[in-house]
């Protein structure tokens, strides 16, 4: 059995329950060491296999979890954040499928939301926006058409950008190209929930030197929109006048 599993943004204790209990009884362990705390792996057992797939290949991955599956042991693919979200699991998730290896996924705190907290951010406030969309800037992986970031940026609706770190430049241009202004409120947080930390306020016109002063270059989310700043309407759920299926309005 290979079980996915989402090692949350970085603080150890930010793994689900779920994902501590299943490293807590692998026999292998694969990591995404570039991206994992390599903290999370203390909740393994000492006889554990341990391989950093940073330094693999898909075909050196495919291999070990057919390996341990032809002797009887369980596999943890670990995966940073949420694996659903530029976790490339789909095609490992196959290659098991028709190797008739079971597997399944246990979801993580993606880094979107521990770079929320960091921000003491919320995405969805009442009367400035009510969707979030995420994205990243193409690079040596592309987009589809009518996904390239000047396109998503036309909505108006905040973004969260990954994987762009080292592009900020480009994402600036890309933004501006969209129609945002450059005044609009942007932020940069790098490693979210580390403890190396640091949540960036800035602009959509100062991201590149707002990085740069900061030596951001990657391991970071950026996020555009007036989210961060804008004033806001309270919400009509815990307003008195407002009706629920919990409680009446008061008069």
């Amino acid at each position: 059995m290979v079980h996915f599993v989402g090692a949350g943004p970085g603080a150890p204790d930010l793994i689900t329950l779920r994902g501590a209990e299943l490293l807590k009884t692998a026999d292998v362990v694969i990591y995404a060491g570039s991206l994992v705390n390599k903290e999370i792996l203390r909740f393994t057992k000492a006889d554990c296999e341990i391989y950093n797939s940073a330094e693999m290949t898909f075909r050196n991955v495919l291999d070990i979890m057919i390996q341990a599956e032809s002797e009887g042991k369980t596999t943890v693919r670990l995966h940073t954040g949420d694996p659903s979200l530029y976790g490339a699991i789909r095609e490992q998730m196959d290659a098991l499928r028709e190797q008739g290896i079971d597997y399944d996924v246990t979801p993580g705190v993606s880094s979107l939301f521990g770079a929320a907290a960091a921000l003491g951010a919320e995405f969805t406030l009442p009367g400035v926006s009510q969707s979030l969309i995420v994205t990243r800037l193409a690079g040596r992986t592309a987009v589809p058409e009518g996904e390239r970031l000047s396109d998503l940026a036309r909505h108006g609706a905040p973004l969260a950008i990954f994987l762009s770190a080292g592009m900020l430049e480009e994402v600036r241009a890309e933004l501006l190209r969209g129609g945002c202004a450059p005044e609009t409120p942007a932020a940069i947080v790098y490693k979210a929930t580390w403890p190396e930390e640091k949540a960036l306020r800035c602009t959509v016109d100062t991201l590149a030197e707002t990085g740069a002063a900061a030596g951001v270059y990657r391991t970071a989310l950026v996020f555009v929109g007036r989210f961060l700043d804008a004033p806001y309407e309270r919400s009509r759920l815990y307003d008195p006048s407002f009706s629920t299926g919990f409680r009446k309005a008061e008069p």
